[in-house]
């Protein structure tokens, strides 16, 4: 009876202890699952500048130094973006601050911005550190512009109000050296940033256009990057910084992300966080974008969208490098909602229905398309071409 006994006991314990055993299992793959599907919403420093300088390659030419976008009609699309897509992802983009008012529509938990010409990088750790110091719209712009706060300015000022205050204002060069000085400690001390002189050298060269332009700055400010000369002209013909911010989605709408406080203490928070990552990349690059894409894929990320403005032109144009570029998204990890958002110069052949908005770059629309729904076309021979990339857009 005791034997009997003793025997049962052993059992009840080794069923114990492997229903343990099964638990801890089955926990520990479950915190595999969830680490794997942890992406970051804030990067300590040191990520931050590992990603920036790891994940980047050379830089490269660009006719424009492309200090403010040129595309007047880049929030006709948010409505429709924000139909589709969900807060919590992955947001892809190319160039200056258009970028940061897809951000803060679309809300992703990470961003990383491609652009061929280190300069851009240069411009975003500016804005970085701008934004970062200062805790609401005025203060930014008079960083921003060097120019002195006017009084009166209050939180619930339109962006109207806000740009129209500073038009006349002179900037000046008092503040220019306080506020170069304190972006340079913000990124090199703060961040502890490991900053080269060519990088401050192109940080100062980027923040004397935005002061010698103040709001009047346009696309095509100055004369080029190649030696990092004087300015030119303002740029006949290009929206300046101001007509970008007060523009609308085209149903009324004021988007951009110095619209309203609320607009831009979401994009200081992902500022704060380090979730803004500029990158030097081509987009038919053999690193940034599949070096990106390996990060998204380990930590089961999905990129909600991927702003190309019109690069897909420069790629396509006699060169195998818009083949490379789709090679590069089928790297990336996406689902049935990733979506194209891509700007048409000059109507670029583009034919297409009711998703197209608005007088975009040059007058051209603003198009959205499925990445996935692109790529599977690509796959299936049918895009050879840039006509054929904007007419399977919408």
């Amino acid at each position: 009876m005791g034997s009997r006994n003793s025997r049962q006991a052993v059992h009840r314990a080794l069923g114990a202890l492997g229903a343990l055993v099964a638990a801890v299992a089955i926990a520990l793959t479950s915190a595999s699952r969830v680490a794997a599907q942890d992406l970051p919403s804030r990067l300590a420093d040191s990520t931050f500048w590992r990603l920036v300088t790891d994940f980047s390659e050379p830089g490269g030419y660009f006719r424009s130094d492309n200090f403010v976008s040129n595309e007047m009609a880049f929030q006709y699309v948010i409505p429709a973006l924000q139909k589709t897509t969900v807060p919590g992802g992955v947001y892809l983009g190319v160039g200056p601050d258009q970028n940061f008012t897809y951000i803060v529509a679309l809300r992703p938990k990470l961003s990383f911005i491609f652009d061929i010409r280190r300069g851009n990088l240069e411009e975003h750790l500016l804005y970085k550190a701008v934004i970062e110091l200062s805790e609401n719209r005025a203060d930014f712009l008079s960083r921003l512009f060097s120019r002195p706060r006017p009084a009166g300015l209050d939180t619930a000022a339109s962006a109207d109000v806000l740009l129209n205050a500073y038009a006349g204002i002179v900037a000046s060069d008092t503040l220019y050296q306080k506020n170069l000085k304190a972006v340079k400690d913000w990124l090199t001390v703060h961040h502890g940033f490991a900053l080269g002189d060519s990088d401050l050298a192109g940080i100062e060269y980027v923040y004397s256009a935005f002061s010698a332009a103040g709001p009047d700055l346009t696309y095509n400010f100055g004369s080029g990057r190649g030696g990092r000369g004087g300015f030119g002209g303002y740029g006949r013909g290009m929206p300046t910084y101001a007509d970008l911010m007060v523009q609308t989605d085209g149903a009324g709408g004021h988007r951009s992300y110095i619209a309203s406080d609320a607009n831009y203490r979401t994009l200081r928070e992902m500022e704060l966080n380090n979730a803004i990552v500029p990158l030097v990349g081509n987009f038919a690059g053999d690193k940034a974008i599949k070096t990106v894409a390996a990060y998204l894929k380990e930590r089961r990320a999905t990129v909600t969208a991927f702003y190309l403005s019109n690069v897909e032109q420069y790629l396509w144009n006699g060169s195998d490098d818009g083949r490379k570029f789709f090679g590069n998204v089928a790297a990336l990890p996406l689902d049935s909602v990733s979506t194209f958002i891509r700007a048409v110069f000059n109507g670029g052949g583009f034919r297409g229905g009711g998703g197209g908005r608005g007088g975009g770059g040059m007058r051209g629309p603003t198009i959205l398309a499925s990445m996935m729904d692109q790529l599977k076309a690509f796959n299936e021979g049918r895009i050879n071409s840039y006509y054929d990339v904007i007419q399977l857009s919408k």
